[in-house]
């Protein structure tokens, strides 16, 4: 790419970001996720298909969350040195050949594979996603684009499940991988079609081992990115316990069909957004490591409720749908104040502090997702209740340990 090239990309990218623009990074930045969620509707068919326990399917999660997070910390130095545009559209082939693979799996192991097939290939247009708009866009316009691509993830989670309940109903969830799939060969030709590189030869950086590994290892040893970091990580390792065991729970226990289940996701979305909205407004007044604090208790809270339904055998959807509110209210304040003090000392290394916070993320993910495979399906909310007590728990020794009184920049 010459510079006459990339400076007209940049001049007809100039000024007030283009709708069209700004709907390609957020798809790019929310087919992982819609890929992660779109098939819990479907796990009772999937179990019975494969002939396993559902919480197995658990394992499906848990090996695309670790493919994922290591994946993140590969692509951002590989695509500094060789740019953006073949890792993105090499990335969605790939993850479209994993959907194929998903969809003919007679096996829960072939469907593993799959999962880490697609994981592979999908983590290079999430992460890229915010790349491409820090090569584009400056000031306003990148905070505008960037905020739209981070509504763009938080809502893929909760909205995904409906479109895997409709298309469970409907085509079945082979089916549905062979759609995932198809999206993302559309995606990638949308990609190819609207943008040309976007990182100039002149930005692009060598590709060192060292200097890379030793940049992550100083984030690992610095408490001021650590200690909130692992906040997050626990806090997005509760809710991921929560996605694998909601369809255990609700389609089983509590009766609701497939569809059912994905009305249940979306109508949980604007639960976190409102406590993201109020999280910034609240640590402007008592400060983001008190607000945090409070936000963590919260989603402890609600864990405990959870607990204390399951010991109870309580299966009814009214208690179960106020104790788990109480968690994402609690969850929905802490992620986005501990990110932002995960990154607020670490300006001159943003990108791979942010890549080493969304590894902690999907470890933490990864995790939660298999402790819930690891019980039976009649302990499943008590369980689910003690997983999301002890990840908060956990969340609140970290933040104790951050220093509450050093000004830290908060989101919004």
């Amino acid at each position: 790419m010459s510079h006459a090239d990339f400076n007209a990309v940049r001049q007809a990218t100039a000024g007030r970001p283009s709708r069209g623009l700004i709907a390609l990074l957020a798809a790019l930045a929310a087919i992982g996720a819609l890929s992660t969620n779109i098939i819990l509707p479907a796990f009772p068919a999937i179990a019975a298909t494969l002939g396993i326990p559902a919480p197995q399917l658990g394992l499906t999660l848990s090996i695309f969350f670790v493919v994922f997070a290591f994946g993140q910390l590969l692509v951002g130095p590989l695509s500094d040195r060789y740019g953006r545009r073949r890792l993105v559209i090499g990335g969605l082939l790939v993850f479209a050949a994993g959907s194929v693979v998903c969809a003919l799996a007679g096996d829960l192991s072939t469907l593993m594979l799959g999962r880490a097939v697609q994981a592979a290939g999908v983590c290079a247009a999430s992460v890229l996603a915010r790349a491409i708009a820090r090569d584009l866009f400056e000031g306003e316009s990148l905070a505008r684009v960037l905020s739209m691509v981070i509504v763009a993830m938080a809502a893929a989670p909760g909205f995904s499940p409906l479109l895997g309940g409709l298309a469970q109903q409907s085509i079945g969830w082979r089916m549905s991988f062979l759609g995932v799939g198809a999206l993302g060969v559309m995606l990638a030709l949308w990609y190819a079609v609207r943008l040309p590189e976007t990182h100039h030869p002149s930005r692009r950086s060598p590709l060192a081992l060292g200097p890379v590994t030793r940049g992550y290892a100083n984030l690992l040893l610095d408490g001021r990115f650590l200690r909130p970091a692992m906040a997050v990580a626990c806090v997005i390792g509760a809710l991921y316990a929560f996605f694998t065991a909601a369809p255990i729970i609700l389609l089983g226990p509590m009766g609701l069909s497939a569809l059912g289940l994905g009305i249940f996701f979306a109508a949980t979305v604007p639960v976190v957004f409102a406590a993201g909205l109020a999280a910034p407004r609240l640590a402007r007044r008592w400060g983001a490591a008190r607000t945090a604090r409070v936000g963590i208790l919260l989603a402890l809270a609600g864990g405990a409720l959870l607990w204390a339904l399951g010991m109870n055998a309580e299966y009814r959807l009214a208690p179960f749908i106020a104790s788990l509110c109480v968690f994402l209210v609690g969850m929905g304040i802490v992620n986005p104040l501990s990110t932002a003090m995960s990154l607020a000392p670490f300006g001159a290394q943003a990108g791979t502090a942010s890549a080493m916070l969304g590894f902690l993320q999907m470890i933490g993910a990864a995790l939660g997702a298999t402790l819930v495979t690891k019980i039976e399906a009649s302990s499943t909310l008590a369980t689910l209740g003690a997983i999301i007590v002890l990840a908060q728990l956990l969340a609140l020794v970290s933040t104790f340990a951050t220093k509450a009184a050093k000004p830290v920049a908060t989101p919004g």
